[in-house]
C-alpha cells in the first residue's frame, strides 16, 4: 500500500507564491506516475498537473500552464508542486494521486492512490 501525505498549502495573496508537497511512504516512489489535482467547494476534482516516474515528463491544464511547475524526488520520494502567479481561482484543496499507468495522467480514475488534501487559498 502507498500513504501520500500532502503539506505546504496555506493562505497567500493573488500574485504570490506556494510550494505544496506530497511524500510517499512507498520505497518504490518511482514506480508512480504523479498527479496534482484540485477541488474547489461544490467544484469537482480537477487535473492540475502530472509527472512521470523519471521525472522526464510533465503535464499541465491549461490553466495553470507558465504558472506551475511540478517535479520529482525520487530520492526523497517526495513530489512537489510549485504555484507562482497565484490567483483567486486557484484557492482549492490540492491532492497528490499515484498511478501504475503510463500515458494516463489527466483523469481521477487514472490513480490509485490519493493523499488527504492541503488547502491552498488565494485572497485577492
Amino acid at each position: 500500500q502507498v500513504q501520500l501525505v500532502e503539506s505546504g498549502g496555506g493562505l497567500v495573496q493573488a500574485g504570490g507564491s506556494l510550494r505544496v508537497s506530497c511524500a510517499a511512504s512507498e520505497r518504490t516512489f518511482s514506480s508512480y506516475t504523479m498527479g496534482w489535482f484540485r477541488q474547489a467547494p461544490g467544484k469537482e476534482r480537477e487535473f492540475v498537473a502530472a509527472i512521470s516516474r523519471s521525472g522526464r515528463s510533465t503535464y499541465y491544464a491549461n490553466s495553470v500552464k507558465g504558472r506551475f511547475t511540478i517535479s520529482r524526488d525520487n530520492a526523497k520520494n517526495t513530489v512537489y508542486l510549485q504555484m507562482n502567479s497565484l490567483k483567486p481561482e486557484d484557492t482549492a484543496v490540492y491532492y497528490c494521486a499515484a498511478g501504475y499507468r503510463d500515458y494516463a495522467y489527466a483523469r481521477v480514475s487514472d490513480y490509485n492512490y490519493w493523499g488527504q488534501g492541503t488547502q491552498v487559498t488565494v485572497s485577492s
